[in-house]
């Protein structure tokens, strides 16, 4: 019985010892730490911003081991709808400066006409003769006491003038243009103009500025490819189009177009939501392109690289509209094919309604500039018609 009182006696101690360690080592349990992790775990917790907390967690695994759980990142935001641009102030704009176009156009035309009619009739006073002898010998007298170097430059100067005299008069307005292109284009290769070019040298929808870029847009290239390709046409067809309809016409016709033009891309843009800038002549000349093609279908046109094709101007016409037309339903974003489409449109309902409804309206709008130019007469000097000078 000894030893039944000895066991008894261990039993007892080991049993108060471990209630004893109890609750010391209650720590160690894997469920009270598992709560006592979540407690903590919800008190980190940042309530404040709704934002889910990354920290690591203690679970329990089936072997009753703890492990550590990452809970998971949370959804990003769903990203709000972008909205639509408004496009009333670009289509106000386009109207605007369309008749501005014309009205000016107008105006230069029978400010140039009035000229050329007096330098007619100042050409037919007498004395002629006699005062073109004595020019001749005024400058003579002045060729002779210039130097060499001064006569060779007179020379160079001289040729060039005789160069330009051989332009044709739509070659001559085309040359213009070029200039104009081409010191945009060298004010592109410029990093302090950056900004300044971007802002109102490239047409967006969704910029701030989007009036003025669409005429400025028009003469803008930032590849010298890109301008290079849009001049030659422009350069090719500039006769055509200026003996069809005037210098002045087509100077208004041309910078009309180029508002239009962005306008309609203007519109696919915003319609199909791709907001990208764009830049190029492409569409003033477009405008040019189809005018000359719609008038004149059955003229015959080549390719600068391959002489031996040839083809009609209707057909060229009506390739270019089905190429950027598909262009335009399939997405392709390497050009503007909106503005293309919209440029060629132009161009071929102008030569067949637009020269009627807006050119030949212009005369009361000629006849109230007459009347403001001369207000002492009247508008008209006794005995004028309504159409002279």
């Amino acid at each position: 019985m000894a030893w039944r009182g000895c066991v008894m006696h261990l039993t007892k101690t080991g049993f108060i010892r471990c209630m004893k360690a109890s609750p010391r080592d209650s720590r160690l349990n894997p469920h009270n730490q598992q709560r006592c992790a979540f407690r903590r775990e919800a008190k980190r917790t940042d309530t404040n911003k709704g934002n889910v907390s990354q920290e690591t967690e203690l679970a329990v695994s089936k072997a009753g081991e703890p492990v550590n759980v990452k809970s998971p990142p949370p959804p990003p935001p769903a990203p709000s709808p972008r909205a639509r641009p408004s496009l009333f102030k670009p289509f106000v704009f386009t109207i605007g400066f369309t008749g501005c176009c014309f009205g000016v156009a107008a105006i230069l035309q029978y400010e140039s006409l009035k000229s050329r009619f007096h330098t007619v009739r100042e050409e037919a006073k007498p004395n002629k003769e006699l005062k073109g002898s004595e020019d001749m010998t005024y400058w003579h007298n002045w060729w002779n006491q210039l130097n060499g170097v001064q006569k060779q430059l007179i020379l160079l100067l001289s040729s060039a003038d005789d160069l330009w005299s051989s332009f044709s008069e739509g070659q001559r307005t085309a040359a213009g243009i070029i200039a104009v292109n081409v010191l945009v284009l060298c004010c592109w290769r410029i990093p302090s103009l950056q900004r300044t070019m971007i802002k109102y040298f490239t047409a967006n929808p969704a910029a701030k500025t989007r009036c003025l870029p669409m005429v400025l847009s028009s003469f803008s290239h930032y590849s010298v490819f890109h301008m290079v390709a849009n001049m030659y046409v422009l350069w090719t067809f500039s006769t055509s189009i200026v003996s069809l309809l005037g210098r002045e016409q087509f100077i208004a016709v041309y910078l009309s177009a180029g508002a239009i033009s962005n306008m309609v891309s203007y519109c696919c843009k915003t319609a199909t939501g791709r907001l990208y800038p764009s830049l190029g002549a492409s569409g003033a000349v477009m405008t040019v392109l189809a005018a000359v093609c719609a008038k004149v279908p059955e003229a015959k046109l080549g390719i600068i690289l391959l002489p031996m094709v040839t083809f009609t101007a209707g057909n060229a016409l009506k390739a270019l509209i089905a190429m950027d037309t598909a262009g335009l339903i399939m997405g392709w974003r390497y050009l503007d094919h909106a503005a293309h489409l919209g440029g060629a449109l132009f161009g071929v309902w102008y030569v067949a309604y637009g020269h009627k409804v807006i050119w030949r309206n212009r005369e009361p709008f000629v006849k109230l500039w007459h009347s403001i130019r001369s207000p002492g007469n009247g508008g008209r000097r006794p005995g004028s018609g309504p159409g002279s000078l």
